[in-house]
């Protein structure tokens, strides 16, 4: 639960199953025992120590994930948002020893609450009424904002609303565009910010070597209208430390390989919205490289169908996922 929490929260899974070790036996046991509450009676007497008479203390299926489908507690998903048992143990786990927040793993970010719903319908109506100042203002990172967060559960939402609605425009209004363009302004100001920061507190630049090391390259799949995705991803990734750099331009199977080549990245992504996106550079880079670990964002099983297969070829169906199995790749 601890662990699960923590990916959830933002944290990469290795970084989460460390503080899950570090949790003490008395937190872990008053975790079961809330989950207990939550379920029931009938529940926590199953979940009594051994001391007590009862079976070992095990997480709930509910939380493992279901086991017959081989997912980890990462690919189970979260629970019903809004539920009372998640707001327990949310409140729970950041109380917990090396829990979200704790000192002992400053590097780590931890996620800030989400945005309200006031704040997203907000951004859609100054979307739709090309308000450019407000998108800004409702968009705005700040030096402790979490992008994985801020993409996932604002700039995301507000997209796919903003493209479901049919409106009647003049010429030069398109709401799609007065949004990206301000979330694009959002990553890049941020962006800024979070390496001034480093380098002012003594850090690397980020054109030193030593950061140069470990590149992420991120593809954003061919036809897509405005590859946001791929930004948000990639300013995660530098929010956890690390370098990516988005391919921008026609991406062709031979300039895609000579990219490769070139920058020989410690991995690649392909960041997407499509259904079923155009999957010819991952094919073309597998086979040039075989062992360079690609992940590809798709969300429906369907078109993972099309995907070159071999252990360093993994499909994600969300965007936390993407981001968690970088970073381990990275660490």
């Amino acid at each position: 639960m601890v662990m699960r929490r923590l990916t959830l929260e933002g944290h990469a899974p290795a970084d989460a199953a460390q503080l899950a070790k570090e949790a003490g036996a008395e937190e872990l046991i008053t975790v079961g025992d809330l989950r207990a509450d939550a379920d029931g009676p009938d529940a926590q007497d199953d979940r009594r120590t051994p001391d007590q008479g009862g079976a070992p203390l095990t997480a709930p299926p509910a939380v493992l994930g279901d086991r017959g489908r081989g997912e980890t507690p990462a690919e189970a998903g979260p629970p019903a948002s809004g539920s009372e048992e998640d707001t327990m143990r949310r409140g729970h786990l950041r109380a917990l020893p090396g829990g979200a927040g704790a000192g002992a793993v400053a590097t780590l970010r931890s996620a800030p609450a989400g945005p309200t719903p006031g704040r997203l319908s907000a951004l859609v109506d100054a979307a739709l009424a090309y308000n450019r100042t407000s998108c800004d203002a409702l968009l705005a990172l700040g030096p402790d904002s979490d992008p994985a967060a801020w993409w996932t559960e604002l700039v995301e939402p507000a997209w796919r609303r903003v493209a479901e609605r049919t409106v009647l425009a003049t010429p030069g209004e398109v709401p799609e565009v007065v949004l990206a363009t301000a979330a694009l302004r959002a990553l890049r100001n941020y962006t800024e910010e979070f390496e001034r920061a480093i380098v002012e507190a003594g850090g690397p630049p980020a054109n030193h070597p030593s950061r140069m090391r470990k590149i992420v390259l991120v593809f954003a799949a061919p036809d897509e209208v405005v590859p946001l995705s791929a930004h948000a991803l990639a300013a995660a990734l530098a929010a956890q430390g690390s370098m990516a750099k988005i391919v921008t331009g026609p991406a062709s199977t031979h300039r895609s390989v000579e990219l490769v080549t070139m920058v020989r990245p410690a991995a690649l992504v392909l960041a997407t919205t499509q259904a079923r996106p155009d999957l010819d550079v991952v094919h073309a880079v597998h086979e040039s490289y075989p062992e360079l670990p690609i992940f590809v964002g798709l969300r429906r099983d369907a078109a993972a169908s099309d995907l070159p297969f071999g252990p360093t070829v993994q499909q994600l169906r969300s965007f936390n996922g993407l981001l968690h199995e970088v970073l381990a790749v990275l660490r």
